[in-house]
């Protein structure tokens, strides 16, 4: 069945936010355009756009689009919130999505632009923090965007070409990570003596109001300690915004059947300033416990008990007939003499 046009679907062909020096380039038939940061007080070729700006304050900057096609190109322009992929990426919120960050506190100059074949325009966009702004860590993106119809589908295809900004709003900063929804399971084998595999999972949720990435180790060990194996890699979790959380599965291999069996993930949190610079904050652990049972010990000491039990009743079994016995003889014998 064909769409109509007034309800066909919106497809993202192609988003592409610019990561490096060199201008992000999207390409689709005869149109193609590139999408750089502008060179000026802020500097020369950056990878992306960042600002420090206090609660209330202003910054002024540009992206420079050009067009490498051969037709004038008529473009969208428009800011919106970012946000972590299940992949671990950075990607943007679409146009009509509600912003409460940077899609809402950075604005184009205007809402569209027209770059003739060839040649490059600017365009400049404000920052403005309100003055309640909240400290903290936001990061999103302005986007050009183009969209047309394709025939043969049916649908609208839109191609957004974006560069990555973000904003640290003056104030008390709080960096945090947690560790939640911890849990342990064991699978181990029926060979008494064999080691088996702990599967960790876990959720890392940033709950301060900075952006933060972590390293991370898992550990298994029995009861105070005893037989410790640590997961020979962790890999680390993308920088997380304030408020988005990451789920985790290590496998945790040549754990030994200790009964009662504790796993523990350690985080060190990495704050990354203005300048590139990385720390490692205080370590955050959390421990969780799983039975690790080796099955065929305790299947042995159930027939050993059993074996037991059903001797014991066999034995008494036995008791109880004798008396039986003894007592019906004795019973014979009181009534022979009386007679």
């Amino acid at each position: 069945m064909r769409i109509s046009r007034p309800a066909a679907a919106v497809l993202v062909a192609a988003f592409v936010i610019a990561a490096g020096p060199a201008p992000a380039r999207a390409d689709g038939g005869n149109v193609t355009w590139t999408v750089r940061t502008a060179s000026n007080s802020f500097g020369a070729d950056r990878s992306s756009f960042g600002y420090a700006v206090n609660p209330g304050g202003t910054v002024r900057d540009a992206m420079v689009v050009a067009n490498r096609g051969r037709t004038p190109l008529n473009l969208a322009v428009y800011t919106a919130d970012g946000f972590t992929t299940g992949t671990g990426r950075l990607d943007l919120r679409n146009h009509d999505s509600k912003a409460t960050g940077v899609g809402l506190w950075v604005r184009a100059a205007s809402a569209t632009i027209t770059v003739p074949a060839g040649k490059t325009a600017e365009v400049p966009f404000a920052v403005t923090v309100p003055v309640n702004g909240t400290p903290g860590d936001y990061v999103g993106g302005i986007v050009t965007s183009l969209t047309q119809a394709d025939d043969t589908a049916s649908v609208n295809v839109e191609r957004r070409l974006g560069i990555r900004i973000k904003l640290r709003v003056a104030g008390a900063l709080t960096p945090a990570l947690s560790i939640e929804q911890l849990h342990v399971s064991y699978a181990g084998s029926l060979n008494p003596f064999a080691k088996g595999d702990a599967t960790v999972r876990y959720t890392i949720r940033n709950t301060g109001n900075t952006m933060l990435s972590a390293r991370q180790a898992v550990a298994a060990a029995g009861p105070f300690g005893w037989f410790k194996a640590s997961a020979a890699t962790v890999a680390a979790p993308p920088e997380l915004l304030p408020g988005e959380s990451w789920p985790v599965t290590v496998q945790v291999k040549d754990v030994s059947p200790a009964v009662l069996l504790g796993a523990t993930p350690t985080l060190t949190p990495q704050l990354t300033d203005a300048s590139g610079t990385t720390t490692s904050l205080k370590t955050v652990t959390v421990t969780g416990h799983a039975w690790a049972v080796p099955w065929a010990v305790v299947l042995l000491i159930v027939l050993v008990i059993a074996a037991i039990l059903l001797v014991r009743r066999t034995a008494a079994g036995r008791k109880r007939r004798e008396d039986a016995r003894v007592q019906a003889a004795v019973d014979a014998a009181l009534q022979a003499r009386e007679v």
